[in-house]
């Protein structure tokens, strides 16, 4: 919304909004740095953003409306999809005949405004609203779906009857149709509240839902023990497993549609003392469109990714734990490099991410057919970009290697702690130095550490906390980054350094809100090599790595926490788990 700067101030001294005194001192500011007044005001906090745009608003004659109170249909809020609603700041409130209002923040969202109405085929009535109003109407998403999955869970939990899991729960029957019900809904709220893993554990008296959001683990729901066999069923039936078969592990995938989202979930069945243990893994269909900065590399080790990438043989490892992000990772990397020009075909246990243009080959050990036998026959089938999804044994590194002297550029992961330790690793396998030294081209050590939301706190390091710093870090070194890539300025010492504690709302009661990558970017140099082919150990390559300009995990997070994209407490949790 624009208005001229004295209609703002007529309306302004009108409505009693701001004394002339301080119009004033605005108008002068105003008019020395060439600005609006509005934002000048708001700068000086002499009003708020949601007053200007109140104030604005009745200027241009737009209608406002607070929605504080206010009891939106569920058949109306749903009208604009939850994503949409909260990337637009738009909330459908009010519905008669072929009219259609809705509250948004910024009435000219022209583009936002036409999506609704062809989407609702109604004639759209835009409103102005504030701030609270539209955070209070967004929890009506998430309420909405909580209530919904309480009264599904309520009414179908007293319809399961315990089974013995032998029959097809999609059946008729009432059982089937409300196992059917809770999963359908248990699913749809574990994707609403964005998890990555939904575990359903039976115990002797209860079966407790828990989701892991953000990497961490919480208590969603308990359900009667009554249900645990007929919802286990239902899952083996959406994931094509044998029904009978409850003394074996089983794993299997499924993929449902929500709200125009695509996602695949993996699913993986464990018999325990009180029933089987499901996890099912929830994979969005696409990484489509990430970037390595996107994920959280930056500066030398940005630069040494691609340098690696450029190169068409050789070998590109990702190292670190179950769930540190290393699929993300080689899916980003195969993203970039998937051009007509190249054939990439990869092996993998399973398949996480459907990827156009690229051959995608899933192993089989029950039939015998490993990532071993797979990589074997994948270069006979003239791959430019070969992408292993694990190397787990001497016969799959020993392929791999080959496989990049041989003319390939060959993507892969191994579990160690650290970028450095994958050599060590890799020596133990048996890898002769000399092949290790002619195809490593870098090497990736990364964790996820979670990002803080908006509500976060500034506070500046005490000595104490400085002392604190260099028992996980060089602090000296991150400094220099952070200079280097002009995210402090260049007289700034650790006294000015902003940092950052989670401040938690009622939208993000952890204080925390996705995750993003800490890496550390180990290149083969010349002078690594030397110590690969002299048998060293990984402390003196990481050594001579960080004297060649490698920040590692610990540091890369205290470079991502001086930033304000995470906490320290947060890096800390994540390197000591």
């Amino acid at each position: 919304m624009y208005i001229p700067d004295d209609t703002l101030k007529k309306f302004l001294l009108d409505g009693s909004i701001v004394s002339l005194k301080d119009i004033e001192i605005a108008e002068r500011d105003a008019t020395s740095h060439h600005r609006p007044l509005g934002d000048v005001l708001v700068a000086n906090n002499t009003i708020t953003v949601d007053e200007l745009r109140r104030t604005m608003a009745t200027a241009l004659g737009i209608p406002f409306v607070s929605l504080k109170g206010m009891n939106i249909p569920l058949p109306v809020l749903s009208l604009v999809p939850e994503p949409i609603a909260r990337r637009n700041n738009i909330i459908a409130y009010k519905q008669e005949g072929n009219e259609l209002e809705i509250a948004m923040l910024d009435v000219d969202d022209l583009t936002s405004i036409d999506f609704i109405k062809k989407k609702t085929q109604l004639k759209v009535l835009a409103r102005l609203t504030d701030t609270d109003s539209l955070k209070g109407a967004l929890k009506l998403y998430q309420q909405s779906l909580n209530d919904n999955l309480g009264d599904v869970l309520r009414r179908e939990s007293q319809t399961v009857t315990k089974t013995d899991g032998t029959q097809d729960p999609s059946s008729s029957d009432s059982n089937g149709e409300s196992a059917i019900r809770i999963v359908d809904t248990l699913l749809r709220h574990a994707s609403a509240q964005n998890a990555s893993d939904i575990h359903i554990e039976p115990y002797e008296t209860a079966l407790i839902i828990r989701y892991r959001i953000d990497g961490i683990l919480h208590d969603a729901m308990e359900l009667p023990k009554s249900t645990a066999a007929a919802i286990t069923a239902r899952i083996k039936v959406l994931s094509a497993l044998k029904l009978d078969e409850k003394r074996l592990p089983q794993d299997g995938r499924f993929s449902v549609t929500n709200s125009s989202e695509k996602v695949s979930f993996r699913v993986s069945i464990l018999p325990t003392y009180y029933g089987e243990k499901i996890v099912m893994r929830l994979l969005r269909d696409s990484v489509s469109g990430f970037t390595l900065e996107s994920i959280g590399f930056h500066g030398a080790a940005l630069d040494r990714m691609h340098d690696a990438m450029k190169k068409t043989t050789g070998l590109i490892l990702t190292t670190g734990p179950t769930g540190a992000g290393k699929s993300t990772t080689l899916y980003t990397i195969l993203d970039i490099l998937n051009t007509p020009r190249v054939n990439i075909s990869t092996i993998e246990d399973p398949i996480e991410y459907q990827m156009p243009r690229i051959n995608q080959t899933q192993v089989r050990p029950d039939i015998g057919f490993t990532f071993s036998t797979g990589l074997r026959s994948l270069v006979r089938q003239d791959p430019d970009i070969v992408m292993v999804g694990e190397i787990r044994d001497k016969e799959t590194i020993t392929l791999a290697v080959n496989a990049a002297l041989t003319g390939h550029l060959v993507l892969s992961t191994l579990h160690t702690n650290s970028a450095a330790g994958a050599i060590a690793r890799m020596l133990e396998m048996g890898v002769e130095p000399f092949l290790l030294v002619s195809t490593l081209r870098v090497i990736i050590g990364q964790r996820l550490v979670r990002k803080l939301t908006p509500e976060k706190q500034e506070y500046t390091l005490s000595r104490d906390e400085q002392a604190q710093l260099e028992h996980i870090s060089n602090p000296p070194v991150v400094l220099k980054a952070l200079k280097d890539e002009k995210i402090v300025n260049a007289a700034a010492t650790w006294k000015n350094v902003p940092f950052y504690h989670a401040g938690e709302s009622i939208e993000h009661p952890t204080g925390y809100a996705s995750r993003l990558g800490i890496y550390e970017v180990l290149p083969v140099s010349a002078s690594i090599k030397e110590l690969i082919m002299g048998n060293k150990t990984g402390d003196d390559i990481e050594k001579q790595a960080r004297a060649e300009g490698m920040l590692t995990m610990s540091e890369d997070g205290i470079f991502k926490a001086a930033q304000g994209i995470t906490s320290i407490e947060e890096v800390m949790r994540v390197i000591t788990d």
